[in-house]
């Protein structure tokens, strides 16, 4: 039987984003070892019942201590001289490099493929650290893609720099697919009751790089005008240097800008009672959140940046702004709040879109078609 390793950071995204893919893997025969940071147990069960294997290793997204990344890398190197995989499928930086490296070190003629998921942190904003940061990521992404024989990206922006950065080479293999796609019978179709107030929300771990400055900064533009419409934020603190500090979380919420809810394991109930989707990031891969807000049947209000722009049509499913842009956020807030026929009628089309092009069999098909697995 032949094994497919799959290695993310966090070990909710092996279920939630790439749950279907596994299932798939394993129902054609294959034996799949699932490969992350570890789980609680009954997330390890819920990988299990995919037809997987779960082994965890000590890998942290955020840190930037060597000594820990040394014990995550010795780790993957361990399971991999242990399992022998024969494809090897990893996204997100930290798996990406420390799975090419553990082939290497280990001699594995395993045939290697990885996916750009989105740039981070290194990748954006300015300043002394992140720059030596994004040296460091160049370096460490040319030596592990070039051991990958094809490589995935989520928007042509994404492949576009890292040829412009020379981290891969013109020749060298690559796909591009729809983000990692979602489930359109999970997020069934869902159009806003008539009856239910308008408010607006946005999902995401807690980063200034997802744009939450800009969405608090134009809920308080709208709340001065229109002070019943609600905003409502879902997400995680974060470990990264570019986290929303919790003394500003709380005084979001006491000046009744925001109304906020901690991580859940099942965000249907907030998109179905939204009206309309809002995520103003300054970059990302293709956002998840806003695919699966799209299947629900909900407008998107976006930011005119990489992997974002992807998931609007601009004036038919919703509206793009400029990244940083609080004043043109506000004012495409305003265009359904004067318009209230628009959240339905756009809805209707991210729908639409959601089918059509981001279908999560659809996108396993062009990755599946990638790895030699159809």
């Amino acid at each position: 039987m032949s094994t497919i390793m799959i290695i993310g950071g966090i070990p909710e995204s092996l279920l939630n984003f790439r749950g279907e893919l596994i299932r798939q893997w394993c129902q054609k025969g294959y034996k799949v070892v699932a490969v992350s940071a570890p789980a609680s147990i009954q997330l390890v069960e819920a990988i299990h019942e995919t037809g997987a294997c779960f082994k965890p290793i000590p890998i942290r997204r955020a840190s930037l201590n060597p000594f820990s990344d040394l014990k995550a890398l010795s780790s993957i190197i361990k399971i991999m001289r242990e399992e022998k995989p024969d494809k090897v499928f990893s996204y997100t930086i930290k798996p990406i490099i420390y799975s090419a490296i553990s082939l290497i070190l280990n001699g594995i003629s395993a045939d290697c493929y990885a996916m750009i998921t989105g740039l981070g942190y290194t990748f954006t904003g300015e300043g002394i650290k992140r720059k030596f940061l994004n040296k460091i990521s160049i370096m460490l992404y040319r030596l592990a893609l070039k051991r990958c024989k094809v490589v995935l990206f989520q928007n042509k922006d994404d492949l576009k720099l890292f040829k412009k950065l020379n981290i891969i080479p013109e020749e060298k293999l690559t796909v591009i697919t729809n983000g990692s796609g979602v489930n359109t019978l999970h997020f069934n179709y869902n159009p806003v009751q008539s009856d239910q107030s308008l408010s607006f929300l946005l999902i995401g771990r807690l980063l200034f790089s997802k744009g939450l400055r800009e969405y608090v900064e134009a809920a308080k533009i709208i709340k001065e005008r229109h002070p019943l419409v609600s905003f409502k934020l879902l997400g995680e603190t974060d470990p990264s240097p570019d986290s929303i500090k919790q003394a500003d979380l709380q005084d979001w919420q006491k000046d009744g800008l925001i109304e906020y809810s901690p991580h859940t394991d099942d965000v249907r109930p907030f998109l179905k009672a939204c009206s309309v989707y809002v995520l103003p990031s300054y970059r990302e891969g293709t956002p998840r959140s806003v695919l699966e807000a799209m299947a629900i049947g909900r407008p998107i209000i976006t930011a005119d940046t990489p992997g974002c722009r992807d998931t609007v049509e601009e004036g038919l499913n919703g509206f793009l702004v400029p990244a940083k842009d609080s004043k043109a956020l506000s004012e495409a807030m305003e265009s359904f709040i004067n318009k209230p026929a628009l959240i339905e009628q756009m809805g209707r089309e991210s729908r639409r879109i959601a089918e059509e092009k981001y279908d999560v069999y659809k996108v396993n098909e062009v990755i599946n078609r990638a790895m030699g697995l159809n």
